[in-house]
Order: C-alpha cells, then sequence, then structure tokens
C-alpha cells in the first residue's frame, strides 16, 4: 500500500509498503481523505517536533476512511461504515517509526470500548490512551469533514480544558486552521467577544467569516492595545510561541487566562510575569484531553448536519497523495489554510 515517509528530517517521499493486518480489536480501514496538520507534520517533517527523533517515519493523523476488514472481537465498527483513526501505531514491523502513520492507503482503528468491556483496556494488552477517540462516524458525516473532525474536536476540548465560557471576552493569536476554529465554536458557542491576530490579510478575512468580532494584523493589534489592556478573560495562543505568551499578558484581566494550544518545540519558556496581572493562570495545552475530545464528536456533528460547520470553511487546497511534497511547500508559504491529500 502506498504511505507518505519521511525518510529523515527534511525528506518527503510516498513509498510502498505492507497493508497492515487488524488483530481481534482492530478493523482495517481503506482511507479516503486525509489532512495536513500545518503544525505538527511540518515539526515532524523538519525533525522539530519534541520527543520524535527516529527516522524514517510514517506521518499523519488525521483522516477518515470505510471499515473494509473487521476482528474477531470488534463491536463497535462495521464493514461499510465511516470511521476516523487519530493516532496510528504498529509500524515496528516495516522497520518504521511512529509520525502516527495515518496518511496511508489502509491504517487500522483500535475498538477501544469492547477492550474496556472485556477487561483489557491496559498496556499488557497493547491499549493505548489515543484509542478512546478512534469511532465510527454517522453514513451523513461527508469524508472530508469526518477527516477535519481530528482537529475540531482537539480544539473543542480546549476549549473545555482552558475553561472558557460563553460570558468571555476572548483573544485568539493565530488563523490557521486550529486558531479558526477556536473563532468558530467560540461563536457557536455563544462568547462575548472574540477577536483574532494573524499577519496575514487573507487569513484575516476568513476570520470574520467564521464570527470574529474584530480582526487584528500584529501592528493593528499594537495600536488597539490601550484599549484592550486588561480587558480580555482569555487570550489563546494558537500558534505556540513563548513571544505570544509575554505579548499577551498585559491584555488579560486580574485571573484571566493564556491557554497555550500550539506546540511549543523549546524545552524551557521565559515567562515575563510582571507584564500580567498579579494573577493569572498558564494554561499549557501540549496533549489532548481524550475524554473531552471524545465527547466534543456529537455536538460537532449537530453543528454539521445544522449547516453551521463544514469542510468549506477551512479547507483551501487539496492534493493528491503523491503530490504531497507540494501540498507541503504550499503550506510553507502561507498561502494554505487547511489542505486535504486524498488517495
Amino acid at each position: 500500500m502506498r504511505t507518505v515517509l519521511v525518510k529523515k528530517p527534511g525528506e518527503l517521499v510516498v513509498s510502498d509498503i505492507a497493508r497492515p493486518v487488524p488483530g481481534p480489536y482492530q478493523a482495517l480501514v481503506r482511507t479516503e481523505v486525509v489532512a495536513l496538520c500545518n503544525a505538527t507534520d511540518v515539526k515532524l517533517i523538519d525533525g522539530h517536533f519534541p520527543g520524535v527523533d527516529a527516522y524514517p517515519l510514517a506521518l499523519g493523523h488525521e483522516g477518515a476512511g470505510i471499515v473494509c476488514e473487521t476482528g474477531a472481537k470488534v463491536r463497535s465498527f462495521a464493514v461499510g461504515e465511516r470511521a476516523i483513526g487519530g493516532l496510528v501505531f504498529g509500524f515496528a514491523e516495516t522497520g518504521l517509526a511512529s509520525g502516527w502513520g495515518g496518511f496511508s492507503e489502509y491504517t487500522l482503528v483500535n475498538d477501544h470500548d469492547a477492550m474496556v468491556a472485556d477487561g483489557v483496556a491496559d498496556a499488557a494488552h497493547g491499549w493505548r490512551e489515543c484509542y478512546e477517540i478512534q469511532r465510527r462516524v454517522d453514513a451523513d458525516i461527508p469524508a472530508a469533514e469526518a477527516a477535519l473532525l481530528c482537529t475540531w474536536r482537539e480544539v473543542y476540548g480546549g476549549i473545555g480544558d482552558f475553561g472558557l465560557k460563553p460570558q468571555d471576552k476572548v483573544l485568539i493569536f493565530g488563523a490557521g486552521p486550529v486558531g479558526l476554529s477556536f473563532v468558530r465554536f467560540c461563536k457557536l458557542l455563544g462568547f462575548r467577544w472574540v477577536g483574532l491576530v494573524d499577519p496575514l490579510a487573507h487569513k484575516r478575512a476568513r476570520g470574520l467569516g467564521t464570527g470574529a468580532d474584530a480582526v487584528f494584523s500584529p501592528a493593528e493589534l499594537e495600536a488597539a492595545r490601550a484599549g484592550l489592556a486588561g480587558a480580555l478573560d482569555a487570550v489563546v495562543d494558537a500558534v505556540g510561541h513563548e513571544g505570544l505568551i509575554n505579548s499577551a499578558l498585559p491584555l488579560i484581566r486580574l485571573g484571566g487566562t493564556i491557554g497555550v494550544y500550539g506546540v511549543l518545540a523549546a524545552p524551557a519558556l521565559t515567562l515575563d510575569k510582571a507584564r500580567g496581572p498579579y494573577n493569572f493562570n498558564l494554561i499549557v495545552h501540549q496533549w489532548p484531553t481524550r475524554w473531552r475530545e471524545r465527547e466534543a464528536q456529537a455536538p460537532l456533528c449537530r453543528w454539521i448536519r445544522e449547516g453551521k460547520l463544514a469542510a468549506s470553511q477551512f479547507v483551501t487546497h487539496a492534493y493528491p497523495v503523491e503530490q504531497v511534497a507540494a501540498a507541503v511547500a504550499a503550506v510553507r508559504t502561507g498561502e494554505v489554510l487547511k489542505c486535504l491529500l486524498r488517495f
């Protein structure tokens, strides 16, 4: 089967490897569509993702496909149903490390619920915490929306992790897929005010289209600082940069929150706490809270059915999987918001 490999940092190829064979609690999924994660996938390609240093690795963690085979003990997936996998493991027999491996023609999903029911949801039986988010998707949810649920569920869960509430005034740094998802979801949840900061005009325009009350370039934010100082309940860093954390501190109220969602590559932070109020919360969200991510699927699918949430609000480019290198190059230019790859 075809799969996307990072042979070494900076070298991206489409290669052929053996198709995986499902175990008793696994289902084999034929991939329909996958989505590039602008932050994680690019960091893995460049060799900068924290804790990952083994290459070659199989890339990708956002995708959806159709179940074509199930193991003997699977009860949560059926042949012909759509499923989303999220994180994928099990490449050791191929000699590959796992960059989660979702950009493969076939992937495996694991039946978390059946493993829990049978008392085998533990490391001794091969269970991993990410199995909780490998879920079936109702047939009326299109493939592209199903693939984007991988990002959307994490962001929706992040709103809970950051303790954000509808009465809050929130500013988002970064108008990539994550930042725009925060904007969209906060507005759909009835937040009082949601602002967005990004250096690129086309992304700020997209932010207005997803519901932002105000958008700012970095220069415009500097001009507006006096009016925003101490006025915000929360700031979300959807990029992952300590400079944004320190820049945001003067903007939050006493007891306000800085929520860091983007992956911080540096092992240490320099925090200029004197720039903020005496009391503030700093929440660094480096990994999803799985139960929140799982529970997010139902409200997100409701918004999809109601026409309030669509892949077209986020996806700007699509490529065949053989052109993955061109897709990544386009992401690096900033012209891409969200990019799909199709098998």
